[in-house]
């Protein structure tokens, strides 16, 4: 197996999962991630160390992602959160499965700015390291942010809860 595909075959799922969580639209997604592969097919070998594949793809998507939404933005000026899908639906299993539904669709409402430090640790598992190096941010910042985006988070699980029961007493 070429070093190209066993790439592929590690980090496909996760990068796809993060672009989804990015664009909010499988098709995008797998747009980004083919783009990612692709810019690493032709500057992969440029980096020295590899055991940084992992944090260089995800840079490259993030990268690809903000070049997206530049030129997205001088077509046409509206919102890109305007247009929303919804996760692909699964066969459900428990009230877990829901719940970790129901985390992501609240997740994708936050802005881009906390909803991708949150992604990219407690989706994709990255260290705040990476994760500086993956947004170009200090380490620092991206505490910060997730730190924000969980209260955020927190705040819109509270309000969607607070919604639910005062429709059930209706």
């Amino acid at each position: 197996m070429s070093e190209f595909q066993e790439l592929v075959d590690q980090h496909y799922e996760a990068l796809y999962r993060f672009a989804y969580s990015l664009a909010k639209s499988p098709d995008r997604a797998s747009d980004l991630v083919q783009q990612t592969f692709c810019v690493w097919a032709q500057k992969g070998d440029q980096l020295r160390d590899r055991s940084k594949a992992k944090t260089w793809l995800f840079t490259t998507l993030y990268r690809e992602h903000l070049g997206q939404v530049r030129k997205q933005s001088r077509i046409d000026d509206r919102e890109l959160g305007d247009v929303e899908h919804e996760l692909p639906s699964h066969q459900p299993h428990a009230a877990r499965q829901l719940d970790a539904k129901r985390a992501v669709d609240l997740l994708n409402q936050l802005e881009e700015i906390f909803r991708v430090p949150l992604s990219l640790f407690y989706l994709q598992q990255h260290s705040y390291k990476e994760i500086a190096a993956i947004i170009e941010v200090p380490m620092g910042t991206v505490m910060s942010r997730i730190s924000r985006g969980k209260e955020q988070l927190r705040k819109l699980m509270e309000d969607q809860n607070t919604l639910t029961l005062h429709a059930k007493q209706i």
